[in-house]
């Protein structure tokens, strides 16, 4: 099959590339078609997609072909492409994929939906999670799952709540308003811990370079309030024990003042 350079890194090019490689029956599954859904947290350089037990095929290098049990049910097409749906691919990225990747998916996947769209998602998955005959990592996947509101407005967010729930933290309030007395919104953390009045904000490159001084304003009016507010970046996801040891601080000095 002759590709067309410019659409040499399009994935529904490669997709369509590797199922062709694989030849029929075949799924796009995984990473691979939670990224067709629309989640761009998935989004990577490698397609996974699944066949039946009994089909030959192999892995190659920018191709991983999974073996699983689905029926014709558990398909939908995806930019004309075959792929397995949202609440199974959720179901089983959530068990085998990268947790922070998968914790980020989920999340995104449940962002903007109406709540009785958002609740019926989270039982669809919870079902597909309940009904794995793998039973590998179901319950890191329950446990991500119940984790999950689809309140972050970015899949770094959801890895810093992850991250800081993983490491003992109470679980925090995301997009938590402060208002006014007359009720007016003032600001919306990130990631809060009311009750001590911590606040953690997540700082992208770009946006934290041209918000650097406004953002310090914001923290010196927030401690007028109260509120200790302490900020990461994504140097902290790959390295979180800055982050950490700074939110400890915060929380042991809190806890004191309440005591």
């Amino acid at each position: 099959m002759l590709i067309h350079a410019a659409d040499s890194l399009n994935l529904p090019t490669l997709a369509q590339a590797a199922l062709i490689h694989v030849g029929q029956p075949a799924a796009l599954s995984g990473a691979t078609s939670l990224a067709l859904h629309g989640i761009s947290a998935a989004v990577g350089p490698v397609i996974h997609l699944s066949v039946p037990p009994a089909k030959r095929a192999r892995s190659k290098p920018g191709l991983v072909v999974h073996r699983a049990e689905y029926q014709p049910s558990d398909v939908v097409e995806l930019d004309g492409l075959p792929a397995f749906s949202l609440d199974l691919a959720l179901a089983d990225y959530l068990c085998d994929g990268d947790e922070r990747t998968a914790f980020a998916a989920v999340d995104q996947a449940m962002a903007g939906l109406p709540p009785d769209h958002s609740r019926t998602l989270r039982k669809n998955v919870r079902d597909r999670l309940v009904d794995r005959r793998d039973r590998r990592g179901i319950h890191r996947g329950q446990m991500l799952l119940a984790l999950a509101t689809g309140k972050a407005e970015s899949p770094p967010e959801s890895i810093l709540k992850l991250i800081v729930v993983e490491a003992g933290f109470p679980v925090p309030e995301v997009q938590f308003e402060i208002t006014a007395v007359d009720g007016r919104r003032l600001y919306v953390l990130d990631i809060a811990w009311p009750e001590l009045r911590i606040a953690l904000e997540y700082d992208g490159f770009a946006a934290h370079e041209e918000r650097q001084e406004s953002d310090a304003q914001r923290d010196a009016r927030m401690a007028g309030r109260g509120w200790t507010t302490i900020r990461a970046t994504a140097a902290d996801l790959r390295d979180p024990s800055r982050l950490l040891s700074e939110l400890r601080d915060a929380f042991t000095l809190r806890s004191r003042h309440l005591a």
